[in-house]
C-alpha cells in the first residue's frame, strides 16, 4: 500500500503547497482512493506536481463534514467522472466554529448523484469498511473545542456523529485512516487496535504538559504504528515523540509505503 499526502498544514517540499487541511491519495492492490480533499483546490495542484492522476481515482471518502477536509469536493467532481464519494449521512449538517464561522461542506453539492451516504457501518467491499462508531462507549472525552452544529433552532456542541474512519485490510494488516479523530484518538486506538493508524489527533490546542505526556504513553501501549498530521500540531507531535516509539509525521509531498 502506498500513501501520498496531497494536502496538509506543512510541506516537505518547497514546490508543494500547504494549507490547513488534509488530503491523502492511497494506492492499494485493487484501488486508487482519495481520502479527504483539503480546504481548496490545492490537493489537485499538488497531485499534478507529484505525477498523480486523480481522474484515475475509483473510490473517494470524506472523513467528516468540515471544510478543511471536504472543501475540494467540487473540484474533484470536475476532474473525476467515475468515483463515488462516500460521506456520512450527517456530514452536510450545518457545522460551525462557535456560532459565527460556518465550517461545513458546500450544501449545494448535497444532491450530487455520485455521493453515497453512509451510516454507522458501511462496507464498500471485503477489504474496505467505513465506521462511525457512534454507538461505541467513549472512555476518553476530548470535548468539542468550541465546534458546534446548528440543530433545531440553536447551536449545540458537536458530538461528531458525522465523522467516519476507513479501515483497509490488505496483506494481513489493518490500516485505519482517520481525518481528525474528533471522537478521541485514545478511543479510536482502543476500538480498532489497528496495525497502523494514519490521521490527525486533534491535539494542536493542548499544552505541552503532563496530560499530553500521559496521552502519548497510553497510545504507546498499543502495537499500532502511528502516522499523524494536520490537527495534531507540530509542537505536540515533537513533544509526544519523546514518549512514543512508533510515531511519525506526514507533510504535504510525503510518500510512504506500508
Amino acid at each position: 500500500m502506498k500513501i501520498s499526502v496531497l494536502a496538509e498544514n506543512t510541506s516537505s517540499d518547497v514546490n508543494i503547497g500547504c494549507e490547513h487541511g488534509l488530503s491523502l491519495y492511497i494506492e492499494t492492490c485493487d484501488h486508487k482512493i482519495l481520502f479527504d480533499m483539503g480546504q481548496t483546490d490545492l490537493f489537485y495542484e499538488n497531485a499534478k506536481k507529484m505525477n498523480i492522476d486523480l481522474s484515475d481515482v475509483d473510490i473517494a471518502v470524506i472523513s467528516h463534514g468540515h471544510y478543511d477536509h471536504g472543501g475540494g469536493l467540487r473540484k474533484f467532481l470536475e476532474i473525476n467522472d467515475k468515483a463515488n464519494i462516500f460521506i456520512n449521512e450527517h456530514a452536510f449538517e450545518p457545522h460551525y466554529n462557535g456560532t459565527e464561522k460556518y465550517i461545513g461542506l458546500d450544501i449545494k453539492l448535497f444532491d450530487n448523484k455520485r455521493i453515497v451516504f453512509t451510516g454507522d457501518l458501511f462496507s464498500i467491499n471485503e477489504n474496505l469498511t467505513l465506521y462511525s462508531c457512534n454507538n461505541k462507549d467513549r472512555f476518553f472525552n476530548p470535548g468539542s473545542f468550541g465546534l458546534t452544529v446548528f440543530e433545531g433552532d440553536d447551536f449545540k456542541d458537536d458530538d461528531f456523529r458525522h465523522e467516519q474512519y476507513l479501515n483497509i485490510s490488505e496483506n494481513g494488516k489493518n490500516v485505519l485512516i482517520s481525518g481528525c479523530s474528533h471522537k478521541g484518538i485514545m478511543n479510536i486506538a482502543r476500538w480498532f487496535n489497528s496495525d497502523y493508524i494514519i490521521g490527525g489527533f486533534h491535539f494542536s490546542k493542548l499544552l505541552l504538559d503532563n496530560t499530553l505526556a500521559e496521552y502519548a504513553k497510553l497510545l504507546n501501549n498499543y502495537h499500532t504504528k502511528f502516522y499523524t498530521c494536520h490537527c495534531t500540531g507540530v509542537e505536540q507531535y515533537e513533544f509526544m515523540r519523546d514518549y512514543m516509539d512508533r510515531l511519525e509525521y506526514l507533510s504535504a509531498g510525503t510518500k510512504i509505503e506500508i
